[in-house]
């Protein structure tokens, strides 16, 4: 086959391909249907002007607007999650009251008793506090139970 003549007929088909009539008709109950080849005439032709789409260019705007659907996604999760760790590392209000408690039994055992101690190196032993160590240590207590029981 003359290679002129397929040169020819190959831009033909591509040329047809690419700018091919569109025609408006109405169906028996009124509604239009837009087609290339209408089953009566006349119809309407319309110009509508079509053109290639660049499959990289499509291709690359998809990418881009993934990468950004991606970076929104990932800052709302580190969002949330900065939320839920500020949201964990508040005590809840049994926590409050548990620490108070335990706070003013510490603080009322201290009162209390008229010897506190220190475990020794060696299981069993003692080392008994002295009276200004005993007093640091109720001062530290109150100041702990205070500090515990305002929070409520």
């Amino acid at each position: 086959m003359n290679p002129m003549l397929t040169f020819v007929a190959a831009l033909l088909v591509v040329g047809q391909a690419q700018a091919s009539d569109v025609y408006k008709e109405k169906d028996a109950k009124g509604n239009p249907i837009y087609t290339d080849r209408p089953e009566v005439l006349p119809a309407e032709k319309l110009n509508v002007k079509t053109q290639q789409t660049d499959v990289v260019q499509v291709k690359q705007r998809y990418d881009e607007e993934m990468k950004r659907y991606s970076e929104e996604d990932q800052a709302d999760a580190a969002a949330k999650a900065k939320a839920d760790a500020a949201k964990a590392a508040e005590p809840s209000d049994e926590d409050v009251s548990k620490r108070c408690q335990d706070a003013r039994t510490r603080y009322e055992s201290y009162v209390s008793a008229q010897r506190l101690y220190e475990p020794g190196p060696t299981e069993g032993e003692r080392r008994y506090l002295s009276d200004a160590e005993l007093d640091a240590a109720r001062e530290f207590a109150k100041k702990s139970m205070d500090a515990a029981c305002t929070e409520e």
